[in-house]
């Protein structure tokens, strides 16, 4: 390819009106036009095909993926293995709830996909399982105060509270799972949770519901909460088997293969894995497979204290280490004129400032907050100026 003039590409990004996304946060946030109020749930930038973001050319726009596809090495530079972006970047805003979910591990979703693949299965069929063939690790970053569920607490503390909500339709369960306090036995637990059915299930989830309203607890609280949006879903129990967390504005954390999770209420930055792969685990009316469920979660307890993820700090700029090789995020907080090295495409999103950019070649952009510029490899190096905050996804 001949390179075209322009290192900086002001990108034109889908909205996914999703029902359970908010009409204000993104004008509140950013000043995003939203003149029907429809629930603007996720803005996507990146290629993926289910939404992928425009790019200006001239006087012109074209889809990034055709642009991408147009010199794959010369354009996505390091990451070009991946044929790809090879992460999915997005402002999401939950309103109301998302499912319980969890996502498999790079092996599990390839063999997973070849096997639906085989087996006929339409990959928009709602009962598949596997989208495509690549695992989904996720980092959020929270923009407002966001609110979640993340990781298995631990089992004697889910076991206890269990035992006190003294539930005639789980006590059997129940009792096999605290004569054997173990991964297994949790997973054990959790399927039989799960696999509760007609009026076993009603009775199960009046009884929680009954119990919840006695209770100050966090997670009772958020019971009572969620059954206005999931009325008698079985994944009103998520709050007793999962952590809640709230984070904080610029706090962050991120979740892995095999870990249930669920975005309860606000509005992040979420990078991932360029992957549509979720299996199920409540509060939701879309299919639940339970033994592929089963089969692809990690049931290993977590520790509250260490599910946020902590940056790496190095002068005006944070640094977020994930264990993957799909994605990295960085946060630069008003740098000016700060040179950035880059061998791989990127996406930059001013979070509440407008930025200034500036190329050796005397190529110089200024885009405004809740905009995003994709920059590619061939760029190799620029700089960065914003009287606030700019966030960095690279791979």
């Amino acid at each position: 390819m001949k390179h075209p003039q322009s290192n900086f590409f002001l990108m034109n990004n889908t909205i996914q009106n999703y029902a359970w996304g908010s009409t204000d946060s993104m004008t509140d946030l950013f000043d995003t036009a939203n003149p029907q109020q429809l629930p603007q749930a996720e803005m996507w930038m990146g290629d993926h095909p289910n939404g992928c973001s425009k790019i200006h050319q001239g006087e012109h726009e074209i889809l990034l993926s055709d642009f991408i596809a147009s010199d794959i090495e010369a354009i996505l530079g390091r990451s070009a293995a991946f044929k790809a972006m090879p992460f999915l970047f997005k402002v999401l805003a939950a309103e109301k709830a998302l499912s319980v979910q969890v996502h498999p591990n790079k092996q599990q979703a390839e063999t997973g996909f070849a096997l639906e693949q085989q087996s006929g299965i339409a990959q928009d069929d709602p009962n598949r399982n596997y989208r495509d063939a690549n695992h989904k690790p996720e980092l959020v970053f929270a923009l407002t105060e966001y609110q979640a569920m993340n990781g298995f607490r631990d089992l004697q503390a889910i076991a206890d509270d269990f035992t006190a909500l003294d539930s005639s339709s789980l006590n059997a369960a129940l009792h096999i799972f605290k004569a054997d306090l173990s991964e297994q036995g949790l997973a054990q637990f959790f399927s039989s949770v799960l696999s509760q059915q007609g009026a076993q299930k009603d009775r199960a989830v009046a009884q929680l519901l009954h119990y919840a309203e006695q209770q100050a607890d966090t997670r009772f609280q958020l019971i009572r909460q969620l059954k206005d949006q999931y009325p008698e879903d079985i994944g009103l129990f998520s709050p007793l088997f999962l952590h809640t967390v709230t984070l904080q504005p610029g706090q962050a954390m991120f979740l892995d293969a095999g870990t249930p999770h669920a975005y309860i209420h606000g509005t992040a930055l979420e990078i991932m894995a360029n992957s549509d792969n979720v299996l199920r685990a409540g509060l939701t009316p879309k299919y639940i497979d339970i033994a592929e469920l089963i089969d692809k979660t990690s049931f290993k307890a977590l520790k509250y204290e260490a599910l946020r993820l902590d940056p790496v700090l190095e002068h005006n700029s944070e640094h977020y280490q994930v264990p993957v090789a799909d994605f990295c995020f960085s946060v630069y907080k008003r740098p000016q004129k700060q040179p950035l090295k880059v061998d791989t495409a990127e996406i930059l999103f001013a979070l509440d400032a407008s930025v200034s950019l500036e190329h050796s070649s005397g190529e110089e952009m200024v885009f405004n907050k809740g905009q995003a510029v994709f920059i590619p490899a061939y760029a190799q190096e620029f700089s960065i100026s914003t009287s606030g905050t700019l966030a960095r996804a690279y791979c």
